[in-house]
């Protein structure tokens, strides 16, 4: 384990499913209904079923539900509850987490906030490793006159060899606006600046023990039928190989 994983949740273990992570502020299984109904709504007349199922373990047997990992179209999404009033998601590509566009329709469609995180160490050497980035985007209910769900955006990333740093929308009460303006690009918004801000928001997602209290279990979504597109299926091993970790 390098200096960079130190932190993170499972110490990355779990990169790239973990590497971005959804959070909705609703229980847990309330969460997964509601995202499984959105999706019967689309994928039924496809002839596609969407199952929700229980899932119980360690956060880790929990994570394996989503094995394999898969490209093409998404098959399995996974609901996991905290001790907090938010509820994690991740999905099953193998190449990472989208989770931006599930959480803005789901902020939308139960007038909830939900989150996407994002913590992908910088250990790019030559031509192998990854390029490095944290970001938050906080999202919202549909609001009159507004297009964007996003209600506060910002990134500190690696784009292709040059750091850059962004944000879009007001600032929370809590953030450290004055690191805003630090000469060095990628520590404007560095990985101890994000785990601030998200206790503030009452999460922390780094730690084990956040996740699954006792007596809890997380619930999977899983869809089976006739997927329009190929897909290849991954070990994790595969796919941490394949993203050079």
């Amino acid at each position: 384990m390098t200096q960079e994983m130190k932190g993170l949740l499972l110490e990355d273990r779990w990169a790239p499913v973990t590497s971005t992570m959804g959070f909705l502020e609703l229980g847990v299984e309330q969460a997964a209904q509601a995202f499984a109904t959105w999706h019967r709504e689309v994928l039924t007349p496809r002839g596609i079923t969407v199952e929700v199922l229980p899932v119980s373990g360690t956060l880790e047997q929990v994570l394996s539900s989503l094995l394999p990992l898969t490209s093409g179209e998404r098959r399995r999404h996974l609901f996991i509850p905290t001790r907090s009033a938010w509820t994690a998601y991740v999905a099953d590509q193998w190449t990472g987490t989208d989770a931006a566009s599930p959480m803005r329709s789901m902020a939308r469609r139960l007038s909830i906030r939900c989150l996407r995180v994002v913590t992908v160490p910088h250990t790019l050497r030559g031509d192998r490793g990854r390029y490095g980035a944290v970001m938050l985007e906080v999202y919202g209910p549909e609001q009159p006159g507004k297009i964007s769900s996003t209600v506060r955006a910002l990134a500190a990333a690696n784009d292709g060899g040059r750091w850059v740093f962004e944000q879009e929308g007001e600032p929370f009460p809590f953030e450290q606006v004055e690191k805003y303006q630090a000469r060095r690009v990628r520590d404007r918004f560095t990985l101890e600046m994000l785990k601030d801000y998200l206790r503030h928001l009452g999460l922390a997602p780094f730690e084990e023990d956040f996740y699954l209290p006792q007596g809890s279990c997380a619930w999977l979504i899983q869809k089976t039928g006739p997927f329009g597109t190929i897909t290849r299926e991954y070990t994790l091993e595969e796919a941490r190989a394949a993203r050079v970790l």
